[in-house]
């Protein structure tokens, strides 16, 4: 049983990371994209140089304003110097901004003169249904200020003089853009009987091939060029008794394999796979086994794992591979993928279908463990014996202790453990305790998070004289 459907039916599934509103910003080179990114991430992600043109990937990141939850994009600047305003990639750039975002923040530097780039973009952007904020940078006072009014001749209503470097401004930019984001709503296929199942990587490695073979059917276009599929397309599967929505995505190339003419529509296949992985459960990342892991799948893999959803690499096209070939095939990705060593490497041929049927176990399994939850009772008889065999080292005049832990959450799992001195810890004590969890609770290819939290004593502060007491659970 087969349907497909569109994923992005703006009524029922908002924009971004787990449902959170996208906000893309867009503008020419050099005018302070990546360091208002880094500003309004609230963390230095982006490249920032003064030479025009040095961002050569899109980031993106989750980021928090006055309460409010949304996924910041951050884009490459269009070029500005093409005789044609229009052919040097602008208005594909904010096509790409208005079809994707929630709201778009347009960038120009108050400190020049707007180009016709900038005004090609601003026309395009007046005539969009989306918000629109537009944003005058490196106005690093208020004799900038001035400067920046160029935009009220363009029919802007409202200009942000602002300094992505020094902060100048970014209160009141930020809280009239959060107060344009929709309310995130529900996801429509979070349904707890079928499985989500996100496929992505690079182009050509096979992913549209396992789709059909999965549907039984040739619904989806195959093509030996890189870059056949340009958007996400769901397809409903039942599969012995079981339900599954496979979201299968264009391929994902590094930056410097986009042409200047592409990148805009690459720009969109992007921000289609980051979605898919965002509203999958299980991700599936397709690899070519023949060709070997390479770094942008150790990058793609870094997708899933940075949204913290269950990860399976899927080394395709294994039918090419001589017998002794398989274990070096192997070797080599773990070599490329040493942050993911939970993730199961499954061997697949997505043409004859050898090994999709382990692939659609270990898809199971990964649910599985996705959402396992282990009782306090049993996590913590685990943690006395591991704090018995290994206790936290002593960090300088600190002991650390480690009381109990309790699971909060599922999918990812999810730990509380309370001690008397969290910043104590080290490192390498945090990832031996998420490495006894695995050890102890199995946990494959899911990331397992744990937090250490304060434990405080309570004293009842109306009498001076009263005696410390245990916490009641």
């Amino acid at each position: 049983m087969t349907k497909h459907f569109r994923p992005h039916d703006e009524s029922t599934m908002p924009a971004g990371s787990g449902g959170l509103p996208l906000v893309a910003i867009v503008g020419r080179p050099n005018v302070g994209k990546s360091t208002l990114f880094n500003r309004l991430a609230r963390r230095k992600l982006a490249i920032v140089h003064d030479e025009p043109g040095v961002t050569r990937d899109r980031h993106y990141a989750d980021t928090t304003a006055f309460g409010r939850d949304y996924t910041l994009v951050d884009t490459g600047g269009f070029d500005p110097d093409d005789e044609d305003p229009m052919k040097a990639g602008i208005a594909h750039h904010v096509k790409a901004a208005i079809s994707e975002a929630d709201a778009i923040i347009f960038v120009t530097d108050a400190t020049t003169e707007l180009t016709s780039a900038d005004r090609a973009a601003v026309q395009l952007l007046r005539r969009s249904k989306k918000p629109v904020f537009f944003t005058a940078n490196k106005a690093d006072g208020p004799h900038k200020d001035v400067e920046a009014m160029d935009l009220y001749r363009l029919g802007v209503q409202q200009i942000y003089p602002v300094s992505a470097l020094h902060g100048r401004g970014m209160g009141e930019l930020e809280g009239d853009l959060v107060a344009s984001l929709p309310t995130p709503e529900p996801r429509a296929d979070a349904s707890d009987d079928v499985t989500r199942v996100a496929i992505i990587g690079k182009p050509n490695a096979g992913k549209s091939s396992l789709m059909n073979r999965l549907l039984g059917e040739d619904r989806q276009l195959v093509d030996s060029r890189p870059g056949t599929t340009r958007d996400a397309i769901d397809a409903f599967v039942e599969r012995n008794g079981k339900k599954y929505v496979f979201i299968d995505t264009a391929g994902i190339r590094r930056k410097a394999q986009v042409k200047k003419t592409e990148s805009a529509v690459e720009s969109l296949s992007v921000l289609h796979a980051i979605r898919a992985i965002e509203r999958a459960e299980v991700v599936v990342v397709m690899c070519d086994a023949k060709e070997g892991v390479a770094e942008q799948d150790a990058k793609i893999l870094g997708l899933a794992q940075d949204r913290n959803r269950a990860m399976i690499i899927a080394l395709n096209k294994s039918d090419l591979l001589e017998k002794d070939e398989h274990a070096k095939a192997e070797e080599t990705a773990r070599d490329k993928l040493t942050f993911a060593p939970y993730a199961p490497l499954v061997h697949i041929s997505a043409k004859t279908g050898r090994g999709v049927s382990e692939l659609m176990k270990s898809i199971d399994q990964a649910r599985a463990e996705y959402k396992k939850r282990v009782t306090t009772g049993e996590l913590n008889r685990f943690f006395e014996q591991i704090l018995e065999a290994k206790p936290p080292p002593t960090s300088g005049a600190k002991a650390p202790r480690l009381y109990f832990i309790t699971q909060a959450e599922v999918a990812p799992p999810t730990f509380i453990c309370m001690t008397n001195a969290p910043d104590a810890l080290h490192f390498s004590y945090r990832r031996f305790v998420i490495n006894q969890l695995r050890k102890r609770f199995g946990f494959e290819s899911t990331p397992v998070r744990v937090f250490y939290k304060m434990k405080r004593r309570r004293t009842d502060v109306r009498d001076p004289s009263s005696t410390k007491r245990r916490d009641e659970k």
